[in-house]
């Protein structure tokens, strides 16, 4: 069909074709139109694509404060919650310290608030200086300790100036007193002994079956070291004990023979035979070396 034969149509047949010319001319630019927004949105859309990756891979941060760490006193069994997070404790760390205080808990010693859930050592050892528990809350059995203590002492003094009083003569320095061979009315004698003490010092030599040096007398509690260089050791009558021979009661009775030590000494016996020197028990556990060299001059086998 030639374009010249457009010309020679019937007017029926121009109009459907018009028609149709127009439809195709009206979907080619409807195609257009969407292809163009197409793009467009695919490319704004890489463009948010590529910011968000930008900012992800380079975020921006912005300076948070330090919380600042402050160090001073306070009692565990007391402190509220702004004073326990101000040491550095957390929040859920708080919530647990109410939690037992509620509970009936109470921090005796410094040693009790190392069980904290979640704190460090190092936290810990900085907090430890700055814990301080209220003597409100220690064990009622220290207050009669203490009064027991005060009353020891006051009977202490009180018998020192009855004695001072009754013995005005004291040894001079330089002179001694054998300890093994003197009786407590001697021992008065010695400068800041009386009668509490004088009971002690012969009431120890009897259990350990005599002195064999005057630092044992440090063994006797708050004993007065200032008094030793008044005393003197003959040790050539020192009652021994026959360990081969002796029962497991007879045996502990001993100041340097507990419990454990005995009944050593008495499963060794039964399944060795008798002891022959200090030296089968230095594979013990019961005996360390301190504890041998202790014992060896009350032995004998």
């Amino acid at each position: 069909m030639k374009l010249s034969d457009l010309f020679y149509l019937n007017r029926h047949d121009r109009r459907i074709l018009l028609v149709l010319l127009s439809v195709a001319a009206g979907c080619f630019l409807v195609i257009c139109l969407l292809g163009e927004d197409r793009e467009a949105s695919v490319e704004s859309g890489f463009t948010r694509y590529s910011r968000n990756t930008r900012s992800s891979r380079n975020p921006s941060y912005y300076a948070q404060p330090v919380k600042r760490l402050e160090r001073f006193a306070f009692d565990p069994n007391t402190a509220d919650s702004t004073q326990l997070l101000r040491l550095g404790l957390q929040p859920w760390q708080v919530k647990n310290i109410y939690k037992y205080r509620a509970a009936g808990g109470i921090y005796r010693k410094k040693e009790d608030f190392a069980r904290l859930y979640g704190l460090t050592v190092k936290q810990y050892r900085e907090l430890e200086p700055y814990i301080h528990i209220s003597a409100d809350y220690l064990p009622a059995a220290t207050l009669i300790k203490e009064e027991q203590r005060e009353e020891q002492q006051v009977e202490q003094r009180v018998e020192h100036q009855r004695d001072t009083l009754r013995f005005p003569v004291k040894i001079a320095e330089g002179e001694h007193i054998d300890l093994n061979a003197a009786d407590t009315s001697l021992y008065k004698k010695v400068p800041g002994i009386g009668s509490y003490y004088s009971r002690k010092i012969a009431e120890y030599g009897r259990r350990l079956g005599g002195y064999v040096s005057t630092n044992q007398l440090d063994e006797i509690e708050n004993f007065p070291s200032e008094a030793k260089k008044y005393f003197s050791v003959n040790a050539s009558n020192v009652h021994q004990l026959n360990v081969n021979r002796l029962s497991l009661n007879e045996l502990k009775r001993h100041p340097y023979i507990n419990y454990y030590q005995a009944k050593a000494i008495i499963d060794y016996r039964r399944q060795h035979g008798p002891l022959h020197s200090l030296s089968d028990l230095r594979f013990l556990p019961e005996f360390p070396e301190e504890a041998i060299r202790r014992l060896e001059p009350y032995v004998c086998f």
